[in-house]
């Protein structure tokens, strides 16, 4: 999939989930079906799973969790108030958050989601197939205004579908898990503002990570307030 048109409105939906949680895997199963139905018109969804690590210490290491993404979800903890950090928790556009297993609400933020100004993303990734990484190059226009107290950052994720795990302790011991869009790698490039044309980044990719199965996502996300202001997607050079 390549970048998308700017006439259809790209919207985040960041799941934050664990191996190691009994609840999460039917919040996996509507974060797939989300993105394979695509079910508010207008609005094109981008996936993220993001899994936390505070579940390893449980008897189960999810292999895809990773520290930054608990430090994630906590600064969403903080902006959102909620008395702590919980799985399976859905984010919709920085804007939103829901229990991950909440269709209904899902609907209700998505929907919402077109009546909030968005700027527009170009996003071209760039590389050799046999390459172990991929030059990134982002430029934006258009963006909302951004709190004069606030900062927007540019992040660069890359994600990976298909992915599934055979769980043989834990909460969810015995069971095979499939994964959407798991986040692979997230990092800032630089910050935006009113004059910033574009920015490039080199990402790494991992070298059992299928180069087939790869999106590099970038989004613009304002620091404090959370809320983002523009998002793009295309396929990892194959």
């Amino acid at each position: 999939m390549g970048t998308l048109a700017a006439c259809v409105l790209t919207v985040i939906v960041e799941l934050f989930t664990s191996e190691g949680c009994s609840s999460c895997p039917p919040a996996d199963v509507l974060l797939q079906k989300l993105v394979d139905a695509q079910p508010v018109e207008e609005v094109q969804i981008i996936a993220l799973g993001e899994h936390v690590d505070y579940w390893d210490r449980l008897g189960w290491k999810d292999r895809f969790s990773a520290a930054a993404l608990t430090a994630r979800q906590q600064t969403y903890g903080a902006r959102f108030k909620t008395d702590s950090i919980y799985t399976p928790q859905m984010v919709v556009d920085g804007r939103v958050e829901f229990v991950g297993t909440d269709v209904n609400a899902a609907r209700r933020a998505l929907e919402k989601s077109r009546d909030v100004p968005h700027g527009v993303l170009h996003l071209k990734a760039e590389g050799g197939r046999e390459s172990a990484a991929v030059r990134v190059s982002v430029s934006l226009s258009g963006l909302p205004a951004i709190d004069a107290n606030d900062h927007a950052d540019v992040i660069v994720v890359v994600t990976e579908d298909h992915l599934r795990s055979d769980v043989k302790r834990g909460e969810n011991e015995g069971k095979v898990q499939y994964h959407a869009a798991v986040v692979r790698y997230l990092a800032s490039i630089g910050t935006a503002s009113s004059d910033t044309s574009a920015l490039t980044a080199t990402v790494p990719l991992g070298a059992d990570w299928k180069r087939e199965n790869l999106h590099v996502v970038a989004f613009v996300q304002a620091r404090r307030g959370r809320a983002i202001l523009a998002s793009a997607t295309t396929a990892a050079p194959r």
